[in-house]
């Protein structure tokens, strides 16, 4: 608020307070132009707020130091409008970095801003035939979060280069600023963005020579507002000050009466706990459920982007029956499996559907796919930020007269962050036949937006489960430092000093602290004393375990208690001597190239190739089966898999090797690479299911 008003005060002609030339922080309030941001400077410079805080001096500093800029050499450049985001971003930075990750604020590049304002821009006039594009005056633009208004800003810069040429002469300058105040609307929940958004318009509008009045009556449309709720009539409880509820009445009328048609911005890109009401909370549930496409897997839909999407989806769609929404997001949604429903919705609701996959993702190397560095958008000058995934641009287009879109214009783009960005802003307004590709989503994949590997007959093959239908989750151990061990001397050691019941918790503890630190699910005391007092080691829990790949270990196996977190009881039966077991995901994280399956005789572990991973023993031990010669075994095999297995005159043994050579093939890897991260490995078998076992016989690996 201080460096707001200084600014408004520095570039004000009439200095109708204070001695000329010094800047006063007591009565920064006159400058400042929205009502409730006056209002709550207001209240907090009281002295009786100020005072216990020792906040006086520290502001007096504050003006002081702001005394001292040579404020020709600071304005020239801070006219360029780089220095707003450069003020905001590094103070909040420095002021709250927790909230700032919490609500996933990050500045969106100048290039990036401008190629999604042309390309809204562009849609306007080629997709829904308004000539005027953004300058046309019944096109009302919302960006829900608007930081500190970098979109607002280009929005505006828009407007007025679609209006040069018109000869308005002085009516386009009423024109922009009737569209900053009437029409081009911001909602910012932090007050920090918020400020400096009302200061970036107002500079903005200085820029192109449509200044607000300085009688203060006018300001621009950016609201102090959480974007996600208050877009039906409901009653509100009172706020503290009178301005507050003006705001939030405000707000809610642009919510609920304007006729929005364009949403765009940059959403956050992390959950935040504080924000979760229940009318937030349940935007994302239209994504949840489905028609024809898979239901929905994970946790993808609580990230906060996704509310966003579905304010502007349902607001766009829904209310005003025609608009563009364009969004720069987290990638993950346009193929990840938390988003099948989100995907199905869009192609049912939207006309077009354009993606700029940005890609960039820092959590899978950082690489293209020739093993080229690959930047994020967000990295500029060589700094590093906060957003570590791959990230896409989405322009989404509703017509009037609407029908669902059956293909998505993809493009895909890899490189440099500056290359990046530079393409975008070149290509802002080429049509989507110049620089997309058309896509049709694959209903089995779960309509993925991305370009997805797989082969022509793959759905015709059977998935794993298909063959081998009981496989089980491996050991969690949750105390490996005190559980596992590649020596088995040590281990039984340590196990050994666990069991004497001479030595205290305490100093177990001491040596061991690993498996005496209590958690929700683990009362470490209480498990001691009950083994305790059953006695001592179970002998026969020793055994080899599959730690990691090539990685076997020696695994105290403790039937009774929470010892191990989860002993799986269920599946040790079916680890015994000469029984393989294979070990393989449902899908494969994004950009894993190693292959899906290990194959282990002992007991595996819940971490053995990939979280989630199940285990696949080749025979089942059957304790209805009646054998002299000792344990009864069956094979692990479907009616399907042992009837084809029957035609072939083939064992288990032959389909399961059969199986593990084609998961390390690297060409099956390849051909299906997309596939493969969407659901369980399918398997080529020659004649599958009935046709000619015959010629498939020699086939079969």
């Amino acid at each position: 608020g201080v460096f707001s008003a200084w600014v408004l005060w520095s570039q004000a002609d009439d200095r109708s307070f204070g001695q000329p030339g010094h800047f006063r922080w007591r009565e920064a309030v006159w400058h400042l132009r929205s009502p409730v941001l006056a209002a709550l400077f207001q209240q907090l410079a009281q002295p009786g707020r100020l005072q216990p805080l020792d906040l006086v001096e520290v502001l007096d500093w504050t003006a002081a130091a702001l005394e001292r800029v040579d404020r020709a050499a600071f304005f020239a450049r801070f006219n360029t409008g780089e220095a707003v985001p450069y003020f905001y971003e590094p103070f909040l930075e420095a002021f709250d970095p927790a909230l700032r990750k919490d609500l996933g604020v990050w500045y969106t590049p100048t290039e990036v801003v401008r190629a999604m304002v042309a390309r809204v821009d562009t849609a306007l006039k080629q997709d829904l035939g308004i000539s005027d594009g953004l300058a046309a005056e019944n096109v009302v633009v919302l960006d829900p979060c608007c930081g500190t208004g970098a979109y607002l800003a280009e929005v505006l810069r828009r407007i007025a280069a679609n209006l040069e040429g018109q000869g308005l002469g002085a009516l386009a300058g009423a024109r922009v600023k009737a569209a900053a105040t009437q029409r081009v609307f911001g909602f910012e929940i932090m007050p920090a963005p918020f400020v400096v958004a009302h200061l970036q318009v107002g500079l903005t509008l200085q820029e192109l020579d449509a200044p607000l009045a300085d009688d203060g009556n006018e300001r621009a449309g950016v609201f102090l507002t959480n974007a996600l709720t208050g877009w039906e009539p409901h009653t509100n409880k009172p706020l503290p000050f009178p301005e507050l509820e003006e705001e939030r009445d405000r707000a809610e009328r642009v919510k609920q009466d304007k006729p929005i048609l364009v949403i765009l911005g940059n959403p956050p890109y992390n959950g935040f706990a504080g924000l979760a009401v229940d009318e937030e909370r349940i935007l994302s549930h239209a994504y949840r459920s489905t028609r024809r496409v898979r239901k929905p897997e994970g946790q993808g839909l609580n990230d906060l982007y996704v509310r966003f999407f579905r304010m502007a989806e349902r607001r766009i769609a829904e209310k005003t029956g025609q608009g563009v929404v364009c969004f720069i997001s987290n990638y993950s949604w346009l193929d990840g499996l938390s988003f099948t429903g989100m995907r199905e919705r869009f192609l049912q609701v939207f006309d077009a559907i354009r993606i700029d996959c940005l890609n960039g993702d820092v959590r899978k190397g950082g690489k293209t796919p020739d093993g080229e560095p690959d930047g994020s958008v967000f990295t500029v000058g060589g700094q590093s930020v906060g957003i570590q995934v791959g990230t896409a641009i989405a322009t989404l287009v509703r017509k009037k007269n609407h029908k669902p879109v059956g293909a998505v214009d993809l493009r895909q783009l890899w490189g440099p962050a500056q290359a990046k960005r530079e393409e975008l802003l070149e290509t802002a307004e080429a049509t989507p036949e110049q620089v997309t590709t058309p896509l049709v989503p694959s209903l089995p994949l779960g309509l993925p937006f991305v370009q997805t590997d797989v082969s022509e007959d793959y759905f015709q093959w059977p998935a794993l489960p298909e063959l081998f239908p009981k496989s089980f989750p491996g050991v969690k151990t949750s105390r490996d430092g005190f559980l596992v061990d590649v020596d088995l001397d040590r281990l039984r050691a340590r196990v050994a000093d666990y069991f004497d019941s001479k030595l205290s918790h305490e100093q177990i503890a001491q040596r061991y602290p690993g498996v005496m630190k209590k958690t929700a699910r683990f009362d470490a005391r209480a498990v001691r004393d009950c083994l305790l007092k059953r006695g001592g080691p179970n002998e026969a829990g020793f055994v080899r375990f599959a730690y990691r790949p090539f990685d076997n270990r020696w695994l105290y196996w403790e039937a009774e208690t929470k010892l191990l977190d989860e002993k799986r009881a269920d599946y040790k039966p079916h680890v015994f001597a000469g029984n393989l077991s294979l070990s393989s995901a449902q899908h494969l994280r994004k950009g894993a190239k190693e292959s899906q399956a290990y194959t282990t005789e002992y007991m595996g572990s819940l971490h053995l190739i990939e979280r989630g991973a199940l285990m696949f023993p080749i025979l089942l031990c059957d304790e209805s089966i009646t054998n002299p010669n000792g344990q009864a075994h069956r094979p692990n095999l479907s009616i399907a898999a042992q009837n084809y297995l029957t035609a072939l005159d083939a064992s288990v043994e032959d389909l399961f090797h059969h199986v593990l050579a084609v998961l390390h093939d690297p060409a099956y890897r390849e051909a299906n690479a997309g596939a493969l991260r969407m659901g369980w490995p399918r398997i080529p078998l020659p004649g599958w299911p009935n046709g000619e076992a015959e010629s498939a016989a020699g086939e079969l690996v």
